[in-house]
C-alpha cells in the first residue's frame, strides 16, 4: 500500500525499514511514550496491526500503524504514530495522520477512529486535536510499561466521520 499526503508518503512496512525504525523508537523522546520494544519490532511483534513507514523525501522518518475492529456493530479503527524527534514540529505527523484518516474513512469505510496517547504527552494530544480528534476520557492503568512493569494511563481520543463531514 502507498498513500500520499502533502508532505509524506506512507507505504507498507518493508523489512529494510526495521533498523531505522528501531533506532527511532529507542530515542528517549519516543521511548518515553512507546516503552521498550520487543526484539522483533516492528516486523512480527503485533500481528493484527497494519504498519506503514512514514517517508519524507524518500527517507524513513517514522511509523504510523492502525488496526480495525471487524465486528459490524462495533466497526472502527484505531491508529498510533511515532516520528523521529529531529522531524517533529514541521507538520509531518499531522500530514501522516490526515493521510491515514482519509484512507480509513474513504477507502476502508470506517465512521470512527480512535487513538490513545498518554495524558502527559501534550505534543501527541495537540497533534490529534489538529486533525480533529476530541478527548473522550482517561483510561486508567491501560497499558503496562516495559521494562518497568508499571501500569500507565491513556487518554482516549476519537474522530467521528459525521463530525468531520459537518465542518
Amino acid at each position: 500500500m502507498r498513500l500520499r499526503g502533502e508532505l509524506v508518503e506512507l507505504r507498507t512496512l518493508d523489512p529494510a525499514d526495521a533498523p531505522a525504525l528501531g533506532a527511532i523508537v529507542r530515542k528517549p523522546e519516543v521511548a518515553d511514550w512507546w516503552g521498550a520494544m520487543p526484539k522483533d519490532f516492528p516486523l512480527e511483534d503485533d500481528p493484527g496491526t497494519e504498519r506503514l513507514t512514514i517517508l519524507l523525501d524518500g527517507d524513513v522518518v517514522g511509523l504510523i500503524q492502525f488496526a480495525e475492529e471487524p465486528d459490524f456493530d462495533y466497526r472502527h479503527a484505531w491508529l498510533d504514530i511515532f516520528l523521529d524527534p529531529t522531524f517533529q514540529g514541521r507538520g509531518i505527523a499531522v500530514d501522516a495522520f490526515k493521510t491515514l484518516v482519509r484512507y480509513l474513512f474513504e477507502e476502508r469505510g470506517h465512521h470512527r477512529i480512535t487513538t490513545d496517547p498518554a495524558p502527559g504527552n501534550h505534543a501527541a494530544i495537540r497533534l490529534c486535536e489538529k486533525v480533529g480528534f476530541r478527548g473522550v476520557g482517561v483510561m486508567r492503568a491501560y497499558w503496562r510499561d516495559s521494562p518497568s512493569g508499571s501500569w500507565r494511563d491513556a487518554f482516549l481520543m476519537e474522530l467521528v466521520k459525521e463530525q468531520v463531514d459537518a465542518n
